[in-house]
């Protein structure tokens, strides 16, 4: 399998979650703008989707795929189904226990994590009301994850990229015409998530299915690889997830600031998903099942050149993805949620919180890579090390920033976290023999950063002034961002044709066919 196929087929699946998020998020903006409502939705919604996180999407496939892969690589169709079962019942049985603790502990779980909440009665309950529907979620999702990281393995990439969508539509879908039936209407967004949990679950069953690896969910304590992805995802929650925990921590932050601070936050990082997901994300998903064949193989070559590839197609897309959110950061915001109760005061905080953002982007995608690096390998001290020394780090940027920025220097804490935790486990993948950087990273860098500045420039002058954008009409800022966009990237990728980049120089063969 062609790895840079496999990425357009990924980041396309996932642009189109995400750009069905922007239009679920426009609709949440619109109906309920940024005050007390949405903040309880964010902060019920924040705690199970932080859970998927670092339980599913985060340690659980990160301990799981590797191991996944080396039975199937290794041990043969037989005891990859057993494992799959048993990995199942013990994951099934575990969230269970969860979920349940998660409903009846709520309102002590929305006072640890929103405790500035506690001082407005209402506020608290509602938000304790959203986190008992919302919390379940964890449930599906994990379980969501099981499946995909199976699919994964199978190089059947698209389906696990393109079930997220499938929660978008319903929240979609409950915000426009369920939400009239709730009192309060915001209770309406806590069954969308429900009942998304429970739509992408059931999306996935078919195709396990024609893979003939549908989980049977057998409980058997003396699987050894069960305990063996069991043991790799405790610390794998420290490693891969070192950001999700930073954001839960922001929301403890958030909660003493002023009313409209929750969402703005959120919306922000909503903004920096699109490119932490479409690249990070789906780089990372690709690239692990290769690394661990590789690591399998004893193939150390190609295992550091298969790191080298993602790492520059990682700059090469994402230091673009950073300065034009920086630029664009008042269109954006204006386009996708200056509508209804959202106002021009919500417009200008976010964009605040999304300029700090912007300064972090790369390197919350660069984690993405250079974690499976490591992960393939089942190694979990290095970067759970690394990962509780970032924690720290950002903890007292986050105090210092706040009194200085407020909201936005939360953002700025991630962002600068985000950084530091790239440059240690590229420091260490280095240091440990992992990774060697192949020739040409000196004139690659240049290229990309004279194509930066020549979007850059192009994207500052046509934007014009933000106030242009709050006056627009909004099929008029649709039109426009769309063609600033557009105008920008056949700026940037011109010139790296010009400078001599091609296609094919990207092209990358996946471990199973090397």
């Amino acid at each position: 399998m062609n790895l840079l196929k496999a990425l357009a087929t990924v980041s396309s699946m996932t642009l189109l979650s995400r750009i069905l998020g922007f239009l679920r998020d426009t609709v949440i903006a619109r109906a309920f703008g940024a005050g007390i409502a949405s903040d309880a939705f964010f902060v019920a919604f924040k705690l199970p989707n932080l859970l998927r996180r670092l339980f599913a999407e985060g340690a659980f496939s990160q301990a799981f795929v590797p191991i996944l892969a080396e039975y199937k690589n290794r041990r043969g169709e037989t005891d990859t189904r057993l494992l799959v079962d048993h990995v199942a019942g013990l994951l099934a049985l575990i969230l269970f226990v969860i979920t349940l603790t998660g409903v009846a502990l709520a309102p002590l779980i929305v006072y640890v994590s929103a405790p500035g909440f506690a001082a407005n009665p209402d506020k608290f309950a509602l938000t304790t009301d959203l986190l008992r529907i919302t919390f379940p979620y964890i449930f599906f999702i994990s379980l969501v994850s099981l499946a995909g990281g199976i699919l994964n393995t199978h190089s059947r990439f698209s389906v696990p990229a393109l079930t997220p969508a499938l929660l978008n539509l319903s929240f979609i879908g409950f915000a426009l015409w369920v939400a009239p039936y709730f009192d309060p209407p915001v209770i309406a967004l806590g069954w969308a998530v429900f009942f998304g949990g429970v739509l992408q679950l059931a999306f996935q069953v078919p195709f396990l299915l024609r893979i003939r690896m549908l989980p049977r969910f057998k409980l058997d304590f003396k699987d050894a690889g069960v305990w063996r992805v069991v043991r790799q995802m405790g610390p794998a929650v420290f490693g891969v997830s070192i950001g999700q925990i930073s954001l839960l921590i922001n929301t403890i932050f958030a909660s003493f600031l002023v009313t409209g601070s929750v969402s703005w936050l959120y919306y922000a990082d909503r903004l920096m998903e699109f490119p932490t997901g479409i690249l990070g994300v789906a780089l990372g998903t690709i690239l692990l099942p290769s690394l661990a064949k590789h690591y399998a193989d004893s193939s150390a070559d190609e295992y550091s050149k298969l790191l080298d590839w993602g790492l520059r197609l990682t700059l090469m897309l994402s230091l673009p993805a950073a300065v034009a959110l920086a630029i664009l950061a008042v269109p954006l915001v204006a386009t996708l949620f200056y509508y209804g109760e959202f106002s021009v005061h919500d417009v200008m905080m976010t964009r605040n919180a999304l300029l700090a953002y912007s300064i972090g982007l790369l390197g919350l995608i660069m984690v993405k890579v250079l974690a499976p690096g490591f992960y393939a390998r089942q190694d979990i001290r290095t970067p759970v090390r690394i990962a509780l020394v970032v924690l720290l780090v950002t903890q007292v940027m986050n105090i210092v920033f706040m009194q200085l920025f407020q909201h936005a220097g939360l953002a700025l804490a991630i962002g600068l976290g985000a950084c530091l935790n790239a440059v240690l486990l590229y420091s260490k993948l280095r240091q440990h023999g992992i990774y060697a950087p192949q020739p040409g990273w000196g004139v690659f860098i240049l290229k990309i950063l004279l194509a930066v500045a020549a979007m850059g420039a192009v994207l500052w002058y046509v934007a014009g002034d933000g106030a242009i954008w709050l006056d627009a009409k909004p099929l008029l800022r649709v039109l426009k961002l769309a063609g600033v966009v557009l105008l920008g990237a056949v700026t940037y990728f011109g010139v790296l044709g010009l400078l001599g980049f091609r296609p094919r120089d990207f092209v990358k063969r996946a471990a199973e066919e090397s």
